[in-house]
């Protein structure tokens, strides 16, 4: 491929474990498919305080309030052509972690709201149930891409509807390497992603 895209992923799970599994393999799949070039980050581990709706970032104009590892995320998402977000799935939907990471996008819209317009975008959920609330969590995901005038992407009719679904049966990573009509959702996400970014680059 000539054009080259970028693609950031992230897992908002603070552990290591079949989301940050699937996020990890959707980039090696778009880099080994489209020679992506990619960018990870992991909310394990890191100080990712809450949106506490202060308005500084919408007064100042200077990013957010909190001086945390959310300046990797608005430095990245900056960087990308494209982007994946995977969550693992809590109470039927997506991860505090995840909200908070996605809350905390006000204070880059505050500074450019245009930060992922028409930038293609997907979304990936593990759940330890086959029905556990993988969809919700996606479509939470997808909402914030509509909200900021993203391009939401799935991965078509007969399988991967809204996005990739995994079932990780409580086993974590290798629960979902196990799960073969998951990768199988993961692989037509980023196949349908990376065609769009590709379309929209050239």
């Amino acid at each position: 491929m000539s054009e080259k895209i970028k693609l950031f992923g992230i897992s908002g799970s603070p552990k290591k474990g079949a989301t940050d599994y699937i996020v990890k393999e959707a980039l090696k799949y778009a880099k080994e498919k489209y020679s992506a070039e990619t960018a990870y980050f992991s909310a394990m581990g890191k100080k990712l305080n809450f949106c506490i709706h202060c308005d500084y970032c919408i007064r100042e104009k200077k990013g957010c309030i909190h001086n945390d590892d959310m300046a990797e995320v608005y430095e990245k998402l900056k960087w990308a052509d494209a982007l994946i977000i995977g969550t693992p799935v809590y109470q039927g939907t997506l991860s505090g972690q995840t909200k908070v990471i996605i809350d905390r996008c006000r204070a880059i819209a505050a500074q450019d709201k245009y930060f992922i317009q028409n930038k293609p975008c997907a979304a990936l959920a593990a759940g330890g149930d086959r029905n556990g609330g993988q969809e919700p969590a996606i479509q939470a995901i997808l909402n914030f891409y509509v909200i900021n005038e993203a391009l939401p992407v799935g991965g078509g009719s007969f399988g991967a509807n809204l996005g990739g679904t995994f079932w990780s049966k409580d086993k974590g990573a290798e629960g979902a390497k196990e799960d073969e009509e998951g990768l199988k959702s993961m692989r037509k996400t980023v196949d349908r992603l990376m065609k769009l970014a590709l379309i929209i680059k050239k």
